[in-house]
């Protein structure tokens, strides 16, 4: 629950990065063209903001934000069909398993936490407090998960 609550929250900031660069990039560029063209005493203001437009734009292909926000993404509902799958194992077939499909099946649960842990990004600090703050206030709580099994 708290990795995928982060990654998503992760997942906001990257996005947030992505609008705060590329909004302004793009106004900017079409502002210089625009100069530009409409006359030839703006050409220093059009070079001015063509080149903030294409600083702006490096900075956004360097960062990568898009990407970034797409890998948290992907992250955070990795960790949330996990977090699915222990809830139906638990909820449903656990009450009538035997000790050793109850151990293989939280091997294999494990297993893919543990291979979704390899692969993610970790989030940033910020994006772990606002996880923790959502978390706790009852944001992702459900009450089948309350549910005591016999």
């Amino acid at each position: 629950m708290f990795s995928s609550q982060a990654q998503f929250e992760q997942a906001k900031h990257w996005r947030r990065v992505n609008y705060f660069l590329g909004i302004p990039a793009t106004a900017l560029a079409a502002a210089a063209g625009g100069a530009e063209l409409a006359t030839a005493t703006n050409h220093f203001v059009a070079g001015i903001m063509a080149l903030l437009a294409a600083g702006l734009g490096a900075v956004l292909t360097t960062v990568n934000a898009s990407h970034h926000m797409n890998q948290a993404t992907s992250a955070a509902n990795a960790y949330l069909e996990i977090q699915t799958a222990s809830r139906q194992y638990r909820l449903i077939d656990l009450p009538s398993a035997d000790v050793a499909d109850a151990r293989q099946q939280l091997a294999e649960l494990t297993s893919r936490r543990d291979e979704q842990n390899k692969t993610a990004e970790p989030p940033g600090p910020r994006a772990v407090k606002k996880a923790r703050a959502n978390i706790t206030s009852g944001g992702q709580s459900y009450e089948v998960d309350n549910r005591r099994v016999i």
